[in-house]
């Protein structure tokens, strides 16, 4: 029986590409949930320390390495702050369908985390997903729509209700998992709650 999870994530969180690369391996449905994550931290008094603190973010970037090789996936960051990170999950929200939605989801993760695009506007954008074989011939336009921008701000606001903090998250039911590096927690919860049906 395939399992529901909940992945709460923001294009700008690399931690959340990697998270992205794994999950899709695990036999699990993925409700994607793209967020404003920025947003979500300065409602919940959490701050972006691997942007505030030089530190901090100089051992981000080896810890980065780490996990990609680990994984076994190219990391070739664009410079997060030049893209739209906003535009980039109205792009997932504008899907048609959930199965669109993840290959939206990897194409533009594969853009900016492992080909080092740059997507600064809906046009770019656009285009990675064209460049990835995308039909985007019925999202083109939806991108920008207020009604999508309605429900990015949706998710956020379900984010700060159920108390994510940081990207990703990911829900196994009511369960809450921060982060990359608890995939094997995710995995644990999936494992007791297929046993216990």
């Amino acid at each position: 029986m395939t399992q529901n999870i909940e992945f709460f994530y923001d294009f700008r969180s690399p931690y959340s590409y990697l998270a992205f690369t794994q999950l899709r391996q695990m036999d699990v449905a993925i409700a994607l949930k793209p967020m404003q994550i920025l947003k979500v931290m300065d409602r919940v008094g959490n701050v972006p320390t691997t942007i505030t603190c030089a530190a901090k973010g100089r051992y981000a970037r080896v810890d980065l390495a780490r996990w990609a090789k680990r994984y076994g996936v190219p990391l070739k960051p664009s410079d997060m702050r030049a893209n739209d990170g906003d535009a980039l999950s109205r792009a997932v929200l504008a899907a048609k369908n959930p199965e669109e939605a993840a290959s939206v989801t990897l194409a533009l993760y594969r853009a900016v985390w492992s080909e080092g695009k740059t997507l600064a506007t809906t046009e770019a954008i656009v285009a990675a997903l064209r460049d990835a074989g995308i039909d985007t011939s019925s999202l083109a336009d939806l991108i920008d729509a207020a009604e999508v921008a309605a429900r990015l701000d949706a998710n956020t606001d379900e984010a700060v209700e159920r108390g994510v903090f940081g990207s990703p998250t990911i829900f196994v039911g009511e369960a809450m998992f921060f982060g990359n590096d608890r995939l094997e927690f995710v995995r644990e919860e999936l494992a007791r709650l297929e046993n216990a049906a």
